[in-house]
């Protein structure tokens, strides 16, 4: 079993950035696709990035140019440095992961695809 927990969440002014980690509890081939996803009040769970095996990256189109994801093995750590940050961008955040078979095509986007998640870390921007 893996877990997965979410620090760097807080509340910051409309343009700011902050950075979000995702602390797993092991690296294994049973997490080799790692994603973000957000979750604002009344609206469905939506997908942010993914880093898919050794290092293929797929952002989503909002969030495309200001967010960056990154991974660092050495400490089983994934990252989400989120930059010019926007009323829209105010949700509570989540870490996944799966294998990576089930990342494969588009499936890195679906959340039913992620079979570990961490608790998740509000982010809420003001205007």
């Amino acid at each position: 079993q893996v877990q997965l927990v979410e620090s760097g969440g807080g509340s910051v002014q409309a343009g700011g950035s902050l950075r979000l980690s995702c602390a797993a509890s092991k690296l294994t081939y049973s997490i080799s696709c790692m994603g973000w996803f957000r979750q604002a009040p009344g609206k469905e769970r939506e997908w942010v990035a993914s880093i898919i095996g050794g290092g293929s990256i797929r952002y989503a189109d909002s969030v495309k140019d200001r967010f960056t994801i990154s991974k660092d093995y050495a400490k089983n750590t994934l990252y989400l440095q989120m930059n010019s940050l926007n009323a829209d961008d105010t949700a509570m955040y989540y870490c996944a992961a799966t294998d990576f078979k089930w990342c494969i095509g588009d499936g890195y986007r679906n959340p039913e695809k992620y079979n570990y998640w961490g608790q998740g870390t509000q982010v809420t921007v003001s205007s």
